[in-house]
């Protein structure tokens, strides 16, 4: 999926009339970082610090991080992949939802996360009536998983088994589609279809899930773009080394879920150490698509993506507390480097080409 295919000047004057301005997408990612901000101190506050943070964060910190940040910014790219007005209804009412979960109105978030669920798994489905294809099947399903896990949520019933299959079926599909020009044996691409259903299903059996994961991770190491690019220089490496670390993650976090020990690293492992990894990995690639402004590579990118694996490990086996605020720490770290190189760059006259 190419986001920049429905900007201005592509080939589809239709659906441009109906697109939303980079500069009106800007307030959406508001709303999805307002949530990362509570998320994250109200995860921390559960961990004993002593940090001002609302109920609602602290309460509700898995929903923060995975619907009200996380959905509104993987929502807003495909609403942006998609271009149409319709589909920004995902990223606003999960980022108003966020909002809701913020200031105390815990039903009120709940439901608007449902919605936009709803409306994304109505724009996953329209992109895969566009390209029907093994890859944009995986990201409906995907789509469906995350509106199944907020169903639950709003039912009072757990939701994190659900929002893991959203995660990794989103990202293997994503992945699928961005190397689909590998020649890949036809068995190669029946193992992706298998292990993508069974993230369909085994949400309601998680040891299984568990191992299932580890499946994934395995597949992803062997056959993903990133063991090509990681033998390249500068952006294409840095991409590469988050992916493929990423990979890391979600094979020990899926080994924890099937022992059925250590959940907390567990979960953390998947969440942190996978998901924002690929956050980390794709935003110098999504940031141009989304808002029309270059986040230029420099080698200072690898440094938050060092604390954030260095603070995992000793959040898994030294000390959570410790562990959490440095997951914290690299988080805020990227969001800060990425901000001034975008600025540096902003700053710079354009070439005449």
């Amino acid at each position: 999926m190419d986001a920049r295919a429905h900007e201005p000047g592509s080939a589809e004057p239709v659906r441009l009339v109906l697109s939303v301005p980079p500069r009106w997408r800007v307030p959406l990612l508001v709303l999805g970082f307002a949530s990362l901000a509570f998320g994250v101190a109200g995860g921390l506050v559960r961990l004993g610090a002593s940090i001002p943070a609302p109920a609602g964060a602290i309460a509700l910190h898995g929903a923060l991080m995975v619907s009200g940040f996380l959905g509104t910014v993987i929502g807003l790219e495909r609403a942006v992949a998609l271009g149409r007005l319709w589909a920004y209804a995902a990223p606003l009412a999960s980022g108003l939802g966020g909002a809701c979960l913020v200031l105390g109105f815990a039903t009120q978030g709940f439901a608007l996360m449902v919605l936009a669920a709803a409306v994304f798994v109505a724009a996953s489905a329209a992109t895969f009536a566009r390209q029907r294809s093994l890859e944009m099947a995986t990201l409906f399903a995907g789509a469906v998983a995350w509106l199944a896990g907020n169903l639950l949520l709003f039912a009072g019933e757990p939701a994190v088994p659900w929002w893991i299959a959203f995660f990794a079926l989103t990202i293997a599909g994503e992945r699928l589609e961005l190397s689909r020009y590998l020649k890949r044996a036809p068995a190669v691409r029946i193992a992706f279809l298998l292990i993508a259903a069974l993230l369909v299903v085994t949400p309601l059996a998680p040891r299984a899930m568990g191992a299932v994961l580890v499946l994934l991770a395995l597949w992803l190491f062997a056959f993903d773009l990133a063991r090509v690019t990681v033998r390249q220089r500068g952006l294409p490496r840095y991409i590469a080394a988050c992916l493929l670390s990423g990979y890391a993650w979600l094979a020990l976090g899926g080994a924890l879920l099937a022992a059925a020990v250590a959940y907390d690293a567990a979960l953390h492992a998947i969440f942190v150490g996978f998901v924002f990894s690929m956050v980390f990995g794709h935003a110098p690639v999504i940031l141009p698509a989304v808002l029309r402004v270059a986040l230029p590579y420099s080698s200072v990118l690898y440094l938050p993506l060092a604390l954030l694996h260095a603070s995992l490990l000793v959040r898994a086996f030294v000390l959570v507390p410790l562990g959490a605020w440095g997951n914290a720490a690299a988080i805020a770290l990227f969001i800060a480097t990425a901000a001034a190189l975008t600025i540096t760059r902003a700053g710079k006259p354009r070439s005449p080409r």
